[in-house]
């Protein structure tokens, strides 16, 4: 008692009641946190209890969520034309301490993207994700969004990037989101977009390379490499090396490379085992799609390696990450063979939103 009484948390009747300079707050997603304004600090567990707490129902009629300048939400109570900080439900929260299962993971295959955030606040971070105008980009920027971060869509077609963002915005007309141009394709348009990026002053926690080709006939890009191997990985090589000082300058950040477990599948050495860089860019004659991708996932598990070690000491970490066996996505439309393979295994495979 004695300690609790030194860091003043004895001063209050009940065991809920919050300690003298706390306050109870909410996230949009009706999470509960605790802001310590004396030591300026928040955490989600209570001061006292430990327990954490989300609120239960809808709000009450008449009134609405709305958030401020500073991310910050409020309430609207339109019959009595008044705001308020503090959300109206907190007076019937419940607990949320759930006990992690001994023998399974927390996640599963079913788990969708809106459940590994929730309870999150991403409110002042700033997220990109790269193909994010469908798939799993689509989804990802979209839950980052709905968890409050702002989040660019970086993409080469800006009409259905565009579109995204409109879909984005009519689950949650508040949501901080919008599109830039950027076509891994051509290492002009990866520097136009980091320097258009750069002009606006703004801190990069979360670098989602995501955007992939797959199954492409053979051809060159602009920058006379082959397309596969250029969009699915030198292009995110470029882009994060562009934005390595953002990144570092925004620590804690994060890079997430979506690579796959056809990496396995492939190799970048000759018959001697050295490295044989010809099979990175090969030409026509020794062009196969499927070993082309898979040569570019393994570019992008040996990336991914590489950039941890070097940045994580600057509070900057990456991860490579496989979404799923089969996953079906409109990633397999350049041949009719593999748009039936991918169609007759959908019963069986991941849903976008559980990528």
């Amino acid at each position: 008692m004695a300690a609790l009484r030194y860091a003043g948390l004895d001063d209050t009747d009940s065991e809920d009641e919050l300690p003298p300079g706390w306050e109870e707050r909410t996230t949009k997603d009706g999470w509960v946190y605790f802001a310590n304004h004396t030591e300026e600090k928040t955490q989600w567990e209570h001061p006292k209890t430990g327990k954490r707490k989300r609120v239960a129902g809808d709000l009450p009629y008449g009134w609405e969520q709305e958030t401020d300048e500073n991310g910050q939400v409020f309430f609207v109570d339109h019959i009595n034309k008044r705001t308020t900080y503090l959300d109206p439900r907190l007076a019937f929260t419940v607990d949320d301490n759930p006990k992690k299962p001994p023998t399974r993971q927390k996640y599963d295959g079913n788990t969708t993207a809106m459940e590994i955030l929730q309870g999150r606040d991403f409110t002042g971070k700033v997220v990109i994700v790269t193909g994010a105008n469908s798939g799993i980009g689509f989804e990802t920027a979209k839950s980052f969004a709905l968890h409050g971060a702002q989040v660019i869509l970086a993409c080469r077609n800006m009409a259905r990037a565009n579109e995204a963002v409109s879909r984005i915005l009519q689950e949650w007309h508040k949501a901080k989101v919008e599109a830039m141009t950027l076509d891994l394709a051509s290492l002009r348009s990866v520097q136009n977009f980091a320097e258009v990026f750069k002009s606006k002053n703004m801190f990069l926690h979360v670098l989602v390379c995501n955007a992939a080709v797959y199954a492409l006939p053979w051809s060159l890009t602009k920058d006379h490499l082959e397309t596969t191997f250029q969009v699915n990985h030198l292009g995110h090589f470029y882009l994060v090396q562009l934005l390595q000082d953002v990144l570092c300058r925004s620590a804690p950040a994060r890079v997430v490379v979506v690579s796959s477990e056809s990496h396995r599948f492939t190799d970048i050495n000759d018959s001697s085992g050295k490295l044989d860089l010809s099979l990175l860019s090969p030409s026509k004659e020794e062009y196969w799609a499927m070993l082309a991708y898979n040569r570019s996932k393994l570019c992008n598990i040996l990336f991914s390696n590489e950039l941890h070690c070097r940045l994580s000491p600057h509070g900057v970490t990456s991860n490579a990450v496989h979404p799923g066996n089969m996953m079906y996505s409109s990633i397999h439309h350049n041949w009719w063979v593999y748009t039936l393979l991918f169609t007759l295994a959908r019963p069986f495979t991941k849903s976008m939103a559980s990528t």
